[in-house]
């Protein structure tokens, strides 16, 4: 059985709710996986926004959550994870808003797309600071058993995305 990620809060390529962006709540959307492959010693997780800062001409990719060390056993992740629900010896890592945990999507112009990449590693990554998610990706190139990815797009609700809280 293949690596898989879904989530019950958008459909693949679907449109993902205000719940879960700096316009509302910025909490992250609840995420579940299965075929995770059996010799699997850590998952990660990476989040980004390929179609920073304009979808018509992006100049970065923007990353929006960076977590590693999962345990291969969690299914998923609930809906509003916080640093004191992460699974037993995940790591957080630094996203593009300067902070660890997740930070939601705040497009300035345009729909955007947000791909929740799941990686499935041959080794636990250890203790990498407030990595980044290129400090993450240095640390599994070699390590990658499978991969797997859901793709959820948000445009703001009335124009640029007006940020709630940050």
């Amino acid at each position: 059985m293949a690596l898989t990620i879904q989530s019950t809060a958008f459909a693949p390529n679907g449109p993902m709710s205000i719940k879960y962006t700096c316009e509302d709540d910025d909490v992250s959307p609840a995420l579940e996986w299965s075929g995770v492959p059996e010799r699997t010693k850590s998952l990660a997780l990476i989040v980004d926004d390929p179609d920073a800062p304009d979808p018509a001409a992006p100049k970065m990719v923007y990353v929006h959550w960076v977590l590693y060390d999962i345990p291969p056993s969690t299914p998923g992740l609930p809906e509003g994870m916080t640093k004191a629900q992460l699974p037993k010896g995940a790591r957080e890592g630094k996203n593009d808003f300067g902070n660890t945990g997740y930070g939601g999507p705040c497009p300035p112009i345009g729909r955007h797309r947000y791909f929740f990449k799941l990686y499935a590693l041959d080794t636990m990554l250890g203790d990498l600071g407030a990595g980044t998610k290129a400090d993450v990706e240095a640390a599994m190139r070699g390590h990658i058993l499978e991969q797997a990815q859901v793709i959820g797009t948000y445009q703001g609700a009335n124009g640029p995305a007006k940020q709630k809280k940050r």
